[in-house]
């Protein structure tokens, strides 16, 4: 995997795009008039591309899944003007959440461990969405317009050093050439998080959340923190004082009492991010245990530990503890998934598709049950039904590169050829490497020149990624 290269990027981010700003309109605004909306959502997407293509992601559905519904219920009762959000899951222990113009969201599996609570959870993500609704990009450039492109690019350095793993390192090299005009900058950044914690309590509050999650969360992070000689990602892009902690205090304090403080899905979910980083699932279901002998009813930790023990083997175990859990909610997703995938290792796949039938009555829409479908279909060996089923679930997920990943590899199966280069094609654009993109479009072309209509449409294809790509490269210079 290579590792970005911090200033690259976010000059990608920076560099204005010509060829859209003469046909946008203006917003009436001194920072719609440097970069629009518009070019924002642009160069956003350009870099989410080039981020899925050189970073580690996690890539379970259920998770995502997580993510994506959380967020959006946030957005539902936020400032944010624009919806088409994306989002990008981080292999990374670490702790770190951030929002890059034109609605990209990133969280670090790393938040999940270091957020106890899903209203702590929430409250960093709201603080994120608060960043996209204020336009805080455009207005930092808009600050300092005056000033030359290396010096703005600092402006993304952070986001995009914390998603190499780079550290500060991206910063620090401009830094060491333009140190006043980056103090200025930073003078800036402060501005912009107090801004963000303002807005992103009242979001948290009209979402249904505890408001009071906020202050808690940055002052646990300050004490676990203190007196480290590298802090986290997530308190160097988001610098956390006393007199800030003080202020989200005061603000949250002013709400009334009560709202959402946590959720059993969350900590679920927290177990299998846990699951993630743990060195051996041993090490892992022992933990569990343990928590299990403190409280016999912690179903996170119940669930946890079933899950600790298939990735062992053992998984008559796993099927006690999860009996045990689905006796209580027989129709909770996450415990039913659990119990599929522990009957598809022990091949009891009959019952896994009996599950699984019945949980999609009951939930048809829901992502993760209708990858497992998938999953089990492959398994069976109905690779012809796995094709249409991947194909439904493309109508919800167009812009998923695990999702085509998976398509080109059922395609191959199934003797699709020219599927599997189109598929191939929409994995490689979305990870940012247009040039094997297009090339496997040219693959595809070769093969329908006996089918006039679908050698046009992949044609066609091949333009608008070549017009991508252009635009990308435009943006590098």
């Amino acid at each position: 995997m290579n590792v970005l290269r911090p200033t690259l990027l976010t000059l990608a981010c920076l560099m204005p795009l010509p060829s859209l700003a003469s046909d946008l309109p203006s917003l009436g605004d001194a920072s719609s008039a440097l970069v629009s909306p518009q070019q924002e959502y642009q160069m956003g997407r350009a870099w989410l591309s080039l981020v899925r293509g050189q970073v580690d992601q996690l890539s379970d559905p259920q998770l995502k899944d997580f993510v994506e519904t959380s967020v959006y219920r946030l957005g539902e009762t936020s400032q944010v003007q624009d919806r088409r959000l994306e989002f990008v899951l981080l292999n990374s222990p670490q702790i770190n959440a951030f929002a890059a113009p034109g609605g990209i969201i990133g969280v670090n599996g790393g938040l999940f461990l270091y957020a106890q609570t899903e209203a702590e959870y929430a409250s960093v993500m709201a603080h994120e969405l608060a960043h996209l609704s204020q336009r805080h990009f455009a207005r930092g450039l808009e600050a300092q317009q005056r000033m030359q492109l290396p010096i703005m690019a600092a402006m993304l350095a952070g986001i995009v050093a914390a998603a190499a793993g780079a550290g500060d390192a991206g910063i620090a090299a401009i830094a060491s050439t333009q140190a006043a005009a980056i103090q200025e900058q930073r003078r800036f950044s402060r501005q912009n998080e107090q801004e963000a914690d303002r807005i992103g309590l009242i979001n948290l509050e009209k979402a249904g959340y505890d408001p009071r999650a906020m202050p808690s969360m940055f002052e646990r992070l300050m004490r676990q923190y203190r007196y480290d000689r590298m802090p986290p990602e997530f308190l160097l892009t988001h610098p956390v004082s006393e007199s800030r902690i003080a202020d989200t205090r005061n603000r949250a304090e002013q709400y009334e009492a009560g709202g959402v403080t946590d959720s059993l899905r969350y900590q679920l979910m927290r177990a299998r991010v846990q699951l993630i980083y743990e060195d051996t699932p041993g090490v892992a279901a022992k933990r569990f245990r343990a928590m299990l002998d403190e409280n016999p009813k912690l179903d996170a930790a119940r669930y946890g530990l079933a899950i600790a023990q298939s990735k062992s083997g053992q998984h008559e175990q796993a099927r006690e503890n999860l009996r045990i859990l689905l006796e209580k909610t027989p129709d909770d997703v996450v415990y039913n998934l659990a119990q599929v995938e522990s009957d598809m290792a022990t091949n009891r796949l009959g019952e896994a598709q009996s599950r699984l039938d019945r949980m999609l009555n009951l939930y048809p829409g829901n992502y993760p049950l209708r990858q497992a479908r998938i999953d089990l279909l492959m398994k069976q060996g109905r690779i012809e039904q796995a094709e249409r089923a991947l194909d439904e679930l493309l109508k919800s997920r167009p812009k998923d590169p695990d999702v085509w990943y998976l398509v080109a590899e059922v395609r191959g199966l199934s003797g699709n050829t020219i599927g599997l280069h189109q598929a191939r094609a929409e994995f490689f654009s979305l990870v940012g490497d247009y040039k094997q993109a297009i090339e496997q479009l040219d693959f595809a072309k070769r093969r329908a020149t006996n089918n006039f209509q679908l050698a046009s449409r992949i044609d066609a294809r091949q333009r608008e990624l070549i017009e991508d790509q252009r635009i990308i490269e435009q943006m590098l210079r």
